[in-house]
This record gives structure tokens, sequence and C-alpha cells, in this order.
């Protein structure tokens, strides 16, 4: 496949501590799209002294009109989309680099590897995304907090990994999760029960889930052999489901 008939297109907001990782694994890129959320830290500044990135700013409202909104800016027939703290490795780049330009294919699975401080984990329960698809045949929907991206046509699986790396601080992610997780209960209070997979209706019960999140990152992902990393990552995801639990029972009477 042919580099530059590929848009890397990426959302930020206050992401000074990893946009330049990102950008700098994407030197490759004749051009890159940023929807940036009006940052108010040094992510202009960063984004400035990359040449080949284009800056659009538009308010936030969700995920899937913020990254709609972006695909429109798209001129190529390919997109790789990226959260700001995804980092492309050297094996991923390649394995792009070697689809054929007459591929049946309409978008690819990219698999992650989590890392905490840097460091990669053993596993995570982060699932591979849907980030390198044809622009005309895509197009994002919302779901909970976050989005799904729907495409038309065939899918298949890339082999090498995206790297998913925050350096923000736990105060910012803390944030973070305090608004997702309101989105996360009133999606599942408002979807009918038998319309959940079977992990939401876990989640739905708000008791047993931060625990069965704390069993499988540790134990079914093998975290506790990652030593401290594996434990802040345990104790972080069984955090976000302990907020998501409260949240649930906030709306559940009504608070």
């Amino acid at each position: 496949m042919i580099l530059e008939d590929i848009t890397p297109l990426i959302l930020t907001y206050n992401e000074a501590p990893n946009i330049k990782r990102t950008l700098d694994q994407l030197t490759w890129a004749k051009r890159i799209v940023v929807i940036d959320s009006y940052s108010t830290d040094d992510t202009l500044d960063i984004l400035k002294s990359y040449p080949q990135v284009e800056v659009l700013q538009r308010k936030f409202d969700t995920h899937a009109r913020q990254w709609n909104y972006g695909l429109e800016q798209i001129q190529t027939e390919w997109v790789l989309s990226l959260d700001a703290d995804y980092v492309l490795t050297d094996e991923l780049i390649e394995e792009i680099l070697h689809i054929p330009n007459d591929t049946a294919t309409d978008g690819y699975f990219i698999p992650f590897k989590f890392c905490i401080f840097g460091k990669p984990l053993r596993g995570s329960i982060l699932p591979p995304r849907q980030a390198f698809f044809r622009k005309e045949k895509a197009i994002y929907i919302d779901d909970g907090h976050t989005q799904l991206l729907q495409v038309q046509g065939n899918s298949d699986y890339l082999s090498s990994y995206i790297l998913h790396d925050d350096r923000k601080p736990f105060s910012r992610w803390l944030w973070a999760q305090d608004r997702y997780m309101i989105i996360e209960a009133e999606k599942l209070t408002e979807t009918p029960f038998q319309e959940l997979s079977l992990g939401d209706k876990i989640r739905k019960q708000g008791v047993i889930a931060p625990f069965i999140v704390l069993f499988y990152c540790l134990i079914l992902k093998g975290g506790i052999l990652d030593g401290w990393i594996g434990w802040y990552y345990a104790f972080q995801r069984m955090l976000a489901e302990i907020i998501l639990s409260l949240k649930l029972m906030e709306v559940k009477n009504n608070l």
C-alpha cells in the first residue's frame, strides 16, 4: 500500500503529555488531520511544530460527531484513526505498507498493548479496534461514553500492535472517568436488558463487576506477573467500575 493514500486522523484535548510520541511515529504521513476540542495546555504549540499537521477546532459534543467531522476533512481513500495516546509500532507501519493496493478488505482491526508509564502490560481489557479503513465505507455512531465505527464491507485483522500509552496525570484520568461513567450509566439503564452484551449485563448489576475486573486483569490477563504496573492497571480498571457502580446507584435512586 502507498502510504500517501493514508491520512491519520486524531482527536485532541489537552494531550500535551502524549501527542508528541504519537506524531513522531507518523512522519511518513503527507497530511495529518487533528480535530482539537479547544485545548488549553501546550497541545496546540506541539501540533504547530509538525508541518504536515492540519488542526481544526470544534467544540466537543459526542465522540461520534467529532470523529465524523474529522472524516469529512479526509481527502485520501484510507483513514488511520488514532487517539492522541496511541503510538504506532514500526512493525505495524511495515504491515500496513505491505497491504496490497487492490485489497478487497475495507477495514482492519488492530490489537493493542496497554502501557503503564511507558511499560507494556502482558494483557489488558482493551479489545482490537477497527482503526484503519476506507473513508467512503465508514461512519461512527455513539455507544455509551465512547463510539463505534461501522464499516460497510469486508473486515480483517492485522497482527502488529498499537501501543496505548497515556501519560496524563491520574487526576485527569479520574476527571474523565467521572464524565464517562455518567454517560455509561445512562446507556446501561436505558437499554433493554436483553439487548445488552454479557459484559454490560454484569456491569448493570453494580456490585460484582469491580471484583470480576480485578480478577480478570490480575489473573486471566497475567497482570500479577507484571509487578507493580500490573497492580496499578488492575486497580485503575477496578476503580473505573466502582465509579460506574456508584453512578448506577445514583440513577436508580434518582439522585
